[in-house]
């Protein structure tokens, strides 16, 4: 997510490798910084409930498989996630697929790390859920390491929705404040706002902690606020994931 990556290449080294700890694009909704290392898979995965107008939902496994291809380069895909309304009003079904590459372009690797994002959602899951046709979109995640283990970082996200009526485009952007509270356990504190064409905005308080028990598993947890009527009352959610590294072999 931020910037835990970022100590291991202190020396110089441009690009990620399997000495990094594993940085993830979760629990918070800005995604990492940094890329996977070249040659290694990573899978993110978690399980939320949320309440929204009286209405209770919950949905999994919000996995994302990330893979580096190249140094500085990765691919990932959104595998589809179930929401299943457990308390009308809602919907029940899945989201669609959403591939996507991205490439790390940090000016100062380790200290202020950026990357570009282009992915797609391919139209195949329900559209109650996941909206209709496909909708490409473009994103901007960053991160600066500050003094004793202070983090920000944040993420500007344009979502395009070609095939909609009103909504053709949403902006999102989030900011983080993150504080590592040991060698293994980092908090943090975010905004995170969505801001629809021709409709009101949906601005979330998110919480929660990361805590890496080795080198390349980690789990987590977080909860948030919705801040308008627009958004959720609130959302609670846990997580797992690992990476497993040199998969290709070295040129």
């Amino acid at each position: 997510m931020t910037i835990i990556a970022g100590h291991a290449r202190a020396e110089g080294e441009n690009c990620p490798t399997p000495k990094d700890e594993i940085a993830t694009d979760r629990p918070d909704v800005t995604n990492s910084s940094v890329v996977v290392p070249f040659g290694s898979f990573q899978s993110e995965n978690g399980i939320n409930t949320y309440s929204r107008d009286g209405g209770r939902e919950i949905d999994g496994t919000n996995t994302r498989w990330r893979l580096g291809i190249a140094q500085c380069l990765e691919i990932f895909v959104d595998v589809p996630t179930y929401f299943a309304n457990i308390k009308a009003p809602g919907n029940s079904g899945w989201t669609d697929v959403a591939p996507a590459v991205k490439w790390q372009i940090s000016p100062v690797p380790g200290k202020f790390d950026v990357s570009v994002t282009a992915g797609i959602f391919l139209p195949s899951g329900n559209a109650q859920i996941a909206g209709s046709g496909a909708q490409p979109y473009l994103q901007l995640p960053w991160s600066w390491e500050l003094h004793d283990g202070w983090g920000l970082s944040g993420m500007f996200t344009e979502f395009f929705r070609p095939t909609e009526l009103t909504t053709r485009r949403v902006t999102e952007t989030t900011f983080v404040i993150e504080r590592k509270m040991t060698e293994k356990l980092s908090l943090f504190t975010e905004y995170v706002g969505d801001y629809p064409e021709a409709t009101g905005p949906i601005v979330l308080l998110n919480s929660g902690g990361m805590y890496r028990f080795t080198h390349n598993q980690q789990v987590d947890f977080h909860v948030a606020f919705g801040l308008n009527h627009n958004s959720p009352s609130y959302t609670l959610g846990v997580g797992y994931s690992f990476r497993v590294d040199t998969l290709f072999a070295a040129k």
